[in-house]
């Protein structure tokens, strides 16, 4: 993958978010899309190895659309700052957990499992949790897991509703859970001795990567090491999300 080339034009529509400079580059858009959409493609495949769930998953399934949804968002630049693609085996919209890659100068990332699950999911996500909770130490307080990922609470933002500042994720080198509730969550005992699980409003776990890191092929022997140590906690989540979707 281009990554210099394709950081490069990320940081031109940053600087120049309109629809003007974007007609202007856009040959140089469709290469740098072209190049990000052959690296997914070697992503999946590599993914498939381990996670025979995403084989069937084609390219278009997995990347988004470089054209912001300005409805309802005080901001009306028209194009991300960003080109990220979601490996998922039910697809890029799913709830269930995935594969997430994220290229954006100063900001490039790896991440794993699913955000922003609705009320009634998360509950039985937590009761899963309490009811299994040694098999879910035993994965996500792993030497490995804690040393690539950390601890629930590192690096993500406490609750401030529907909106929220990445600025606190973007300066923390990894992180597990991008939001948490401040209390315990509604119906559940507030002295669990593992409260923390069940403050958690999602069940991501991300690391940065430096804006070197996508350039060529060999990100991908990496980005694979990683996905490894945090499928285990995608599975247990995505045991539980399987049966609302």
């Amino acid at each position: 993958m281009e990554a210099r080339r394709i950081l490069s034009f990320l940081s031109g529509i940053a600087a120049n978010n309109n629809r003007p400079w974007f007609m202007e580059h856009k040959a140089e858009y469709d290469l740098c899309r072209k190049s990000f959409n052959d690296g997914i493609a070697k992503l999946i495949n590599r993914l498939a190895e381990f996670d025979d769930e995403v084989a069937h998953v084609q390219v278009k399934d997995c990347v988004y659309r470089f054209n912001r949804d300005t409805r309802f968002s005080p901001d009306k630049s028209p194009y991300k700052r960003h080109l990220g693609g979601y490996v998922c085996m039910k697809g890029k919209k799913a709830l269930r957990g995935g594969y997430y890659i994220h290229l954006e100068p100063g900001n490039c990332m790896l991440a794993t499992g699913s955000y922003w699950l609705p009320t009634n999911i998360l509950t039985s996500c937590r009761n899963e949790i309490m009811g299994n909770i040694d098999q879910w130490l035993a994965i996500v307080e792993s030497p490995e897991f804690v040393d690539l990922f950390g601890r629930p609470g590192q690096g993500c933002w406490p609750e401030y509703g529907d909106v929220a500042d990445d600025a606190q994720m973007q300066a923390s080198e990894k992180g597990f859970g991008l939001s948490m509730l401040k209390t315990c969550p509604a119906g559940f005992p507030r002295d669990y001795e593992h409260i923390e699980y069940l403050r958690m409003k999602d069940y991501c776990c991300w690391r940065h990567v430096p804006d070197t890191f996508f350039e060529g092929d060999d990100w991908l022997t990496e980005a694979v090491r990683i996905f490894k140590v945090a499928k285990p906690m995608m599975d247990f989540m995505n045991a539980v999300i399987d049966d609302y979707e």
